[in-house]
């Protein structure tokens, strides 16, 4: 049986890569699809585990071959999510979580209609933008270009499946293992998983 892919959106500063992290933490059956992308490594980063880092150059050649589920330019830097790498987890039954924007999520749906895609909100504007100033990576004018961009990706909550507020982080982490629980546990998944038994309670 294949995994479930799932996509997870927010806004920077939703607090979307801390939840993802204690997600995976709490679920051995689950994976992150690591992205292809053009910017540079930042402090603590490793090349082939935070994100494959590549020239601009190779990445318009994947593009051109056609290896990205999904690619988009954010912030000035392109990534990309390799199609082989999410279909080669997938068939072995793992469950794979993409973290992309609105603009990539739109081109996976496009490819993988069964996919299931949750997006994360701040409990408010205001919250959401000490948020990004308490991280103290940015200049006030990237804190203010982030906010901008903040308000744009959250005009697309309404095309998600799921919408998770993380006003708490251990209640949003609880919302979004729901969820996937939630989603193992439908009659189509469980006919699969459990076809033996089933049929035995029928004989």
């Amino acid at each position: 049986m294949s995994g479930q892919l799932y996509i997870i959106s927010a806004p920077s500063g939703a607090g979307k890569t801390s939840l993802v992290s204690a997600l995976v933490s709490s679920s051995p059956d689950i994976s992150v699809s690591i992205s292809h992308t053009t910017r540079a490594k930042r402090a603590g980063e490793n090349d082939g585990v935070n994100y494959h880092f590549v020239e601009q150059a190779q990445f318009e050649l994947m593009i051109e071959a056609g290896d990205f589920l999904e690619s988009a330019n954010v912030f000035d830097h392109s990534y990309g999510t390799s199609n082989e790498a999410v279909s080669s987890q997938l068939v072995t039954g793992s469950d794979v979580i993409l973290e992309i924007d609105w603009q990539g999520a739109r081109q996976v749906r496009e490819h993988k209609p069964d996919c299931l895609s949750i997006f994360i909100l701040p409990p408010s504007y205001n919250e959401l933008e000490q948020r990004l100033k308490r991280r103290g990576e940015d200049t006030d004018d990237v804190v203010e270009r982030r906010m901008r961009d903040a308000i744009t990706e959250m005009t697309h909550y309404k095309d998600y499946d799921f919408i998770v507020i993380n006003d708490d982080f251990h209640t949003a982490l609880a919302d979004i293992q729901s969820i996937l629980r939630a989603n193992r546990l439908r009659s189509s998944v469980q006919q699969q998983e459990n076809s033996f038994l089933l049929n035995g309670l029928l004989e």
